[in-house]
């Protein structure tokens, strides 16, 4: 179980004034906090590097339009600016079932990436280059926000691509309600703050493997604190009062009957809570991931491994 005096980094990050907020910073202290022997030191060394390779590809008197196509340019455009050797979305793991590769480290070094490490890598690289460049989400998805001053709107960059896409092509692809729409928990450019509770969503998922559900509660609450409709810290929060009630209860009574009388009182507010946190979840239009939507999705893969010949 992880100690709370652990957690002191990620605290940090999230106590951090909205101006403040460094990416590359919380991503480096959620990967260690996953991973301690990630080398850091290494990563902001890579970092650099690329931030000098976009900067080489920046034309003079620049707007941030200009600055941010070479930005995308030089990571997924082959070119003497990254050895002919973009960086693609990883199809041999389209779902992120490998926790690993949502690392940057890892994603640095293979160059294949997933809808977590690549737009994070994207907003960190932006940062450095004075660009209005901020995090979304969708269900199950990360995307970058763009803050365009020729159009006066804030444009989607899919960092999977290193493409542009409209609202209504994610609500179509994604299954976003309306309702979820209204309530702003998807598509909207999110604060620096609110950026780190999605960078944190890898630790929720790693402490939930791990059934450390207070660990997982902790990093769900610090999430919350900066955007109480995070859908994901809610569902994350639901899931650490399920695991409470597992292991303090389930696994060792049979029937909930056989629960002594005196916890029985704590049973019910765990479980209480676990659907509240749901309920909550789905009221402000967050719904489960159809079996066909990921089937829809997993073809969609299959298709584009088709056609790189893969």
């Amino acid at each position: 179980m992880v100690a709370a005096a652990e957690l002191s980094p990620l605290r940090a990050q999230f106590e951090q004034p909205e101006s403040s907020v460094d990416y590359a910073d919380a991503k480096l202290v959620v990967d260690s906090l996953i991973d301690p022997s990630t080398d850091t030191a290494a990563v902001r060394r890579e970092l650099d590097t690329w931030t000098k390779a976009v900067q080489g590809n920046i034309p003079v008197e620049a707007t941030a339009r200009d600055r941010l196509d070479a930005l995308l340019k030089t990571l997924y455009q082959p070119g003497p600016w990254n050895q002919g050797w973009p960086f693609t979305y990883d199809l041999t793991d389209p779902l992120g079932k490998n926790p690993t590769n949502k690392r940057l480290a890892t994603y640095l070094t293979t160059r294949k990436g997933n809808c977590v490490s690549m737009p994070i890598l994207l907003v960190i690289l932006g940062q450095r280059l004075d660009l209005p460049l901020t995090l979304a989400t969708a269900p199950s998805h990360v995307l970058a926000k763009f803050a365009d001053d020729a159009q006066q709107a804030w444009v989607n960059v899919e960092a999977t691509a290193g493409g542009f896409k409209f609202d209504s092509s994610y609500e179509h692809e994604t299954g976003i309600t309306p309702t979820a729409i209204e309530n702003g928990i998807y598509l909207r450019p999110l604060t620096p703050r609110e950026s780190v509770g999605v960078i944190a969503s890898t630790l929720m998922e790693h402490y939930a493997a791990q059934r450390d559900s207070d660990a997982l509660m902790a990093v769900a609450d610090l999430a919350l604190d900066a955007n109480p409709k995070d859908p994901v810290a809610m569902v994350w929060k639901a899931n650490a009062y399920y695991l409470q009630v597992q292991d303090r209860y389930v696994r060792r009574y049979p029937k909930a009957s056989d629960i002594p009388l005196a916890q029985q009182a704590d049973y019910s507010r765990l479980s209480g809570e676990n659907l509240a946190w749901f309920t909550k979840a789905e009221q402000l239009g967050w719904v489960v991931k159809t079996p066909e939507q990921e089937a829809n999705y997993l073809q969609s893969i299959q298709r584009e491994k088709a056609r790189r010949g893969q």
